[in-house]
C-alpha cells in the first residue's frame, strides 16, 4: 500500500492505495501519527483503496478518536463497493462521517 499526503492548512488529506489489511494497517497508523500539528480536519480519501479489514478498521477507529479528542473532525470518502459493505456491515456507517 502507498499512502499519498497533503496538506491545506488545518486539514490533512490521506489517499491510501491499495489494501488496508494486517500487512498494511501500522503503515497507515504511522502515517496517521505522524501527523503534522495543528490537524483539525482529516479527510480520507478511499478511492484507490481496494479493500479494508479488521485491522483496517481499528486503525481508522483509533484516528476517529484521536481527532474527536484533539476537537477536530474526520470524513471518509471516495470508497468502493466492497469498502462501502465493510462499514456497513460492521456499523461504521452509522459512527463514521462516511460518504
Amino acid at each position: 500500500m502507498t499512502i499519498e499526503t497533503e496538506k491545506r492548512e488545518e486539514t490533512l488529506i490521506l489517499r491510501p492505495n491499495g489494501r488496508l489489511d494486517t500487512d498494511t494497517a501500522p503503515q497507515f497508523a504511522e502515517a496517521l501519527d505522524n501527523m503534522p500539528e495543528g490537524i483539525k480536519d482529516l479527510q480520507i480519501d478511499m478511492e484507490k483503496l481496494e479493500y479494508v479489514t479488521s485491522a483496517g478498521l481499528r486503525v481508522l477507529l483509533a484516528a476517529m478518536k484521536k481527532m474527536k479528542a484533539g476537537g477536530g473532525s474526520m470524513t471518509v470518502y471516495g470508497a468502493n463497493d466492497a469498502v462501502m459493505e465493510v462499514f456497513q456491515i460492521t456499523g461504521f456507517k452509522k459512527h463514521m462521517d462516511i460518504r
